[in-house]
């Protein structure tokens, strides 16, 4: 589970084994036992969440949208 970076305690990271075929570029998040999972591109967009109130869940959203192209850029070098 390759970490892309920690920010506020939250965890961003993807799993090392996304399925055949893969998923489109996507960004998990967790925090004291809240889990979220944000697609990336197209557009970013709240795919599942399980224990994040819906304020943390905005500020997550803007926090992937701030960060896409890092986002982006670290599943490409890990998935090539």
């Amino acid at each position: 589970m390759p970490t892309v970076f920690v920010l506020d305690g939250f965890r961003f990271f993807f799993y090392s084994n996304e399925g055949d075929p893969r998923e489109p570029v996507h960004i998990q998040v967790r925090k004291d036992g809240g889990e979220a999972k944000f697609w990336v591109q197209p557009d970013v967009a709240l795919a599942a969440s399980t224990g994040f109130d819906a304020r943390t869940l905005r500020r997550l959203t803007a926090l992937v949208a701030d960060n896409a192209a890092r986002i982006t850029e670290a599943w490409h070098g890990h998935f090539g």
